[in-house]
């Protein structure tokens, strides 16, 4: 069926096979209310019970060729007419055994093609119906991913350990080196002595993430973001890449990174 909500296995089809059954069990009925095809010179009880039989049986028939199809002909319109043309003969069988047993009906191959006739619009129509049943808008989601520019204010101690060329710069990563830490930026790289437990601390409220256990990095200098063989890699401004360790993965992917 096209559009349902997935689920588990078994759980799923029961409760298609449950909304299908549902649907032919209501035009059943209704089709026993209006009686066409001068079905109304049956008994009230018989007339129910020879269009619940055609309806949910022939119905069924429908179900269980459109899903053989569902594969070959993705779409949903062209497969109701397709499976309506196909259902017919079998579903026309069905109508003629059933109006001979109940009503006493001729069972000959006039009045097979009778039928045939009467069945396909029907067949047709109950098609479209569940189509239109199962048919669901389709879902368009788009993600975008904001960063602001981070405020002066929360990374202006960090920035005072810089030297006057670079205090003013754009903020690009941190990397750890032993007891040092190397401060990219876009004027270029300076060593600083502090530690990097100190500079994560100090860059807590600035927009960045720590991607490895010895990487920060702006938010605003990412450019790219891949993930391949349990390792993942960022491409940030200026050219470089930093590492992504599987441990800070998450914090990307809650970031829309993946």
């Amino acid at each position: 069926m096209d559009g349902e909500a997935s689920g588990p296995g078994g759980a799923a089809i029961a409760r298609r096979w449950a909304i299908d059954l549902a649907i032919l069990v209501a035009i059943g009925l209704l089709m026993g209310f209006l009686s066409p095809f001068a079905s109304e010179r049956a008994p009230v009880v018989g007339r129910y019970v020879y269009w619940m039989i055609c309806m949910v049986g022939g119905g069924l028939i429908g179900v269980l060729t459109d899903g053989l199809l569902r594969r070959r002909i993705a779409a949903i319109w062209r497969r109701a007419a397709v499976v309506s043309v196909l259902m017919t003969p079998p579903v026309s069988l069905l109508v003629l055994t059933t109006e001979h047993l109940l009503m006493g009906g001729p069972f000959d191959w006039t009045g097979y093609q009778r039928l045939l006739w009467q069945v396909w619009p029907i067949s047709l129509a109950v098609m479209v119906v569940r189509a239109l049943a199962w048919r669901r808008s389709p879902v368009r989601v788009e993600t975008l991913t904001v960063i602001a520019p981070p405020l002066p204010e929360v990374e202006a101690n960090f920035r005072r350990r810089l030297s006057a060329k670079r205090r003013g710069a754009r903020l690009i990563a941190v990397e750890a080196h032993d007891h040092y830490l190397k401060v990219h930026t876009d004027a270029g790289e300076e060593l600083i002595t502090l530690r990097f437990a100190d500079a994560l601390d100090e860059l807590a409220r600035a927009h960045g993430w720590r991607v490895h256990r010895s990487w920060w990095v702006a938010a605003d200098a990412v450019e790219a973001v891949r993930w391949r063989r349990g390792a993942g890699e960022m491409r940030l401004a200026g050219g470089l890449v930093a590492p992504v360790s599987r441990t800070h993965a998450p914090t990307l992917k809650a970031a829309g990174w993946f």
